[in-house]
C-alpha cells in the first residue's frame, strides 16, 4: 500500500476508465467528467466512495472524489505509457495483509467490507490498482528526493521524542528511529513533487466536469 503521503493522492479504487465502457452503461449511468478522449462515470465516483467508506468509515464529497479520479487517470496513463510493471501477486497479498491489519480485528474488517458493499475480489482489485499507481509515483519521484541529515535530527527532536513522552513512553534512540524518519521525509518529498506534477498535468489536459449537472 502507499505511504500515508501517497495515499492522500491516491486513496482509491483505481477504476479502469475507457470509452468502450460507455455504451453498456449509458442508460443507467452518467458521465461526470471527460479527460482527453476518456470518460469518468458516476459509478466510478460511487465505487471510490465505497472504498473510502470501507477504509476510513467515511467518504469525501463527490467533487473531491472526482478530482482524485482525474489524478488517478493522469498517473495511470503515464504508467501505462511507460510500460511500468504491474505488482506481483505476492506484493498484492502483502498489501492486502496490511489493509486487514489496519483494522482492530478480522471481524471489523469483514463488517466494514460488507457495509461498503464490497466483495473480497473488489478489495483485491482496488488494492492491486492502488499499489500499481503508488509504485509508479515512488519510482518516478524518489530519485529526485534528497534528505539533509539535519532534517532527520530535527524531526527526531521535534516530533518523535515529544510524541513518545506525551504517551508516557521511552523515546526510541536516534539510531533506532533514523531509518523510519528518513523514509517519512522521503515520502513527504515524493508527495510534494507528485502534487506539483499533477497540478501542471491538469493544466495541459482537456478536462470537462459535469458532476453538478448530474446532481441536478
Amino acid at each position: 500500500m502507499p505511504s500515508l503521503a501517497l495515499r492522500g493522492i491516491l486513496l482509491a479504487t483505481a477504476v479502469a476508465i475507457a470509452p468502450g465502457r460507455l455504451a453498456a452503461q449509458e442508460v443507467v449511468d452518467r458521465i461526470v467528467a471527460r479527460v482527453e478522449n476518456d470518460v469518468i462515470l458516476l459509478s466510478d465516483v460511487r465505487a471510490l466512495a465505497s472504498y473510502q467508506q470501507f477504509l476510513d468509515g467515511k467518504s469525501e464529497t463527490d467533487a473531491q472524489i472526482l478530482d482524485r479520479l482525474i489524478d488517478q487517470w493522469i498517473v495511470r496513463t503515464e504508467a501505462d505509457a511507460a510500460h511500468f510493471p504491474r505488482p506481483s501477486e505476492a506484493d498484492i497479498d502483502r498489501a492486502i495483509s496490511r489493509v486487514r491489519n489496519s483494522f482492530a480485528s478480522e471481524q471489523e474488517y469483514q463488517d466494514r467490507r460488507k457495509q461498503a458493499g464490497l466483495t473480497e475480489q473488489d478489495v483485491r482489485a482496488m488494492v492491486a490498482s492502488q499499489l500499481y499507481l503508488s509504485n509508479y509515483l515512488d519510482s518516478r519521484f524518489r530519485p529526485a528526493v534528497h534528505i539533509d541529515p539535519k532534517e532527520i535530527a530535527d524531526l527526531y527532536q521535534t516530533s518523535v521524542v515529544p510524541r513518545a513522552t506525551a504517551r508516557g513512553q521511552e523515546p526510541p534512540t536516534f539510531d533506532a528511529a533514523r531509518e523510519s524518519i528518513q523514509e517519512a521525509l522521503i515520502q513527504n518529498g515524493i508527495n510534494q513533487q507528485a502534487e506539483q506534477w499533477l497540478k501542471e498535468s491538469r493544466l495541459r489536459l482537456h478536462i470537462e466536469k459535469s458532476l453538478d449537472e448530474v446532481a441536478k
